[in-house]
């Protein structure tokens, strides 16, 4: 696993081989900073990279210079993996939380431009996380949502659906709510 991009580009992360993960592939990640960087100034960007896993995402953002990054993991050695890595790598920016995603979403009283989902694909109720974020008001207006998923869940018309793109076997949905 690398960063791909921005201060950072191409410093390994090397994950402890006790962690159970699925990180976003590199190829998957390269296309959607490509999509993210052509649209926005995302070093402005306050973040939320729930499921975190590696701290993977949470990387690339503070690679890119975001302001803010909250990466919320509930397993405890993830989560210290991801303290620990950005903690070496000086994203002070990077702020690890360990709770529940969606417990997390029910308590946040913080708005973020970007809010990042990478559940486990076999995630009960997966489609029921962008109806879930967007009724907790945890998004900025024009504020945006990315859910990573597997090919087997299809968001096609649901109604704060802005765009869908994937990358082999890894989808992003695009959601933003209406003002």
């Amino acid at each position: 696993m690398r960063i791909i991009g921005g201060a950072y580009k191409g410093k390994q992360i090397v994950p402890n081989h006790k962690l159970t993960l699925r990180p976003t592939t590199d190829f998957a990640k390269e296309g959607l900073f490509n999509i993210l960087s052509s649209r926005y100034d995302i070093s402005s960007f306050d973040v939320l990279d729930l499921f975190s896993g590696t701290g993977s995402i949470s990387y690339e953002f503070a690679s890119r210079g975001c302001r803010e990054i909250h990466a919320v993991e509930i397993e405890p050695r993830h989560a210290a993996f991801i303290r620990t890595t950005a903690g070496k790598l000086g994203f002070r920016q990077v702020r690890v939380i360990r709770d529940d995603a969606v417990h997390f979403l029910s308590i946040c009283k913080v708005q973020y431009d970007l809010v990042f989902a990478d559940p486990p694909y076999d995630l009960p109720h997966i489609e029921e996380i962008p109806g879930a974020v967007l009724e907790y008001d945890i998004l900025k207006p024009d504020g945006i949502l990315i859910l990573e998923h597997s090919k087997r869940v299809d968001f096609t018309g649901h109604e704060h659906l802005l765009n869908h793109r994937h990358y082999g076997n890894v989808h992003f949905s695009f959601f933003k709510r209406e003002e």
